[in-house]
C-alpha cells in the first residue's frame, strides 16, 4: 500500500504530494520499518514480487512481439516515425532485416534455443507480410497509420489488446499496460437463498 501511494501521489500536478504513514507500535514489523525508514524507503522496490513470466513463450510473444518490432522500425529513422508513415513500410528495407536480426540475437542470448529463434522469425515474417499487404492501395479503404485517426481515411495498424485488428486474429494487437493480462469476464450471479438439504432446517 505504501509503494502504491508513494508511486502515485502528486502525479500529474505541479505541486508536490504528501504521504503520511501511520505505524502500529505493537507490531514488530511496523517498528522495524519506522526504525529503518530511510533504508526501507530507498529500497522498497526490492520487496515487490517479480512477475513470473517466460519471456519467449508463445502467449508472451502474441502480446509483446508486435509492439516491440514496430517500435524498433518506427524509431529506426524519422521517415517511418510519423503516424501516417506506417503506409511507407517496405518489407525489403534493410531496417526490417536489422530488426529481425536484433530480436533473434536477443532470443538467442536469453533462451539459447533454436526453437525459440525459429518461432520469433516465423511470427515476424507473418507480421511483415501482413503489414506489406495493408500498405497496398485498396480502393475505398483509405490509408494506414500506426494508430487510427478520426479523419475517415486513416486506419490503424496497431490496436488495443482484445480489440482485434487489421490482421486476422489481431496480429498487431498491443497491450496498453503491463497490467492488461486478460479481457474482463462478465459473471451473472443468481442468489438462490441459503443451501438446504432434505431433512434439515
Amino acid at each position: 500500500e505504501y509503494i502504491q501511494a508513494t508511486s502515485r501521489v502528486g502525479r500529474g500536478r505541479k505541486s508536490p504530494g504528501l504521504v503520511l504513514t501511520i505505524y502500529n507500535w505493537a507490531r514488530p514489523r511496523d517498528l522495524s520499518h519506522y526504525e529503518r525508514f530511510e533504508q526501507d524507503h530507498a529500497t522498497f522496490y526490492q520487496r515487490v514480487e517479480p512477475l513470473s513470466v517466460t519471456p519467449f513463450a508463445p502467449r508472451a510473444l502474441d502480446r509483446g512481439l508486435s509492439a516491440t518490432w514496430v517500435a524498433m522500425l518506427r524509431l529506426g529513422g524519422l521517415d517511418w516515425n510519423d503516424n501516417k508513415s506506417a503506409a511507407k513500410f517496405d518489407p525489403n528495407d534493410p531496417r526490417v532485416a536489422w530488426a529481425l536480426s536484433a530480436l533473434r540475437r536477443r532470443v538467442a542470448t536469453a533462451e539459447g534455443a533454436a526453437a525459440a529463434e525459429a518461432l520469433v522469425q516465423g511470427m515476424i515474417a507473418k507480421r511483415r507480410d501482413e503489414w506489406a499487404n495493408e500498405v497496398k492501395p485498396k480502393p475505398g479503404h483509405g490509408t494506414i497509420g500506426y494508430a487510427l485517426e478520426k479523419d475517415g481515411v486513416t486506419r490503424g495498424l496497431l490496436t488495443e489488446l482484445g480489440q482485434g485488428g487489421l490482421a486476422a486474429g489481431g496480429m498487431f494487437a498491443c497491450p496498453l499496460s503491463l497490467r492488461n493480462v486478460e479481457p474482463t469476464v462478465r459473471l451473472i450471479l443468481q442468489d438462490l437463498g441459503p443451501d438446504t438439504q432434505e431433512g434439515t432446517t
